[in-house]
């Protein structure tokens, strides 16, 4: 089953039952060589709908020091599609990344971010 890192709403009870039905259970992960960052939302109904005026987003560094902590999850590849069209609307792309407890898992990210 795929593992899917989560560091902002996908760790929230109810977008995980609005998106997927049900609540998820995971354990806590940092994601290795990222920094914390934000992205502007640009549609205004989107920003008036979240309440919200920036994205929480991740920004691949290269540095080994560096952390973002949040959430790995194992899902099924049916709620993985799901979480890809959820995260779609915000404009984030899945790209395969490495978290700090040594595990490959999925992570959406605002436009592409290499992970090498």
């Amino acid at each position: 089953m795929p593992l899917l890192f989560s560091y902002g709403t996908l760790q929230q009870d109810d977008v995980q039952l609005a998106t997927f039905g049900r609540r998820l259970t995971g354990e806590r992960d940092e994601l290795a060589r990222f920094e914390p960052s934000s992205v502007p939302i640009e549609d205004p109904h989107l920003a008036a709908t979240s309440g919200r005026t920036h994205n929480v987003n991740v920004k691949f560094n290269g540095n080994e020091d560096s952390r973002v902590p949040g959430t790995v999850f194992e899902i099924t590849e049916g709620e993985l599609a799901s979480a890809d069209h959820y995260e779609a609307v915000f404009c984030y792309e899945r790209v395969a990344a490495l978290l700090a407890s040594g595990r490959l898992a999925w992570v959406y990210v605002h436009g592409h971010t290499p992970t090498r």
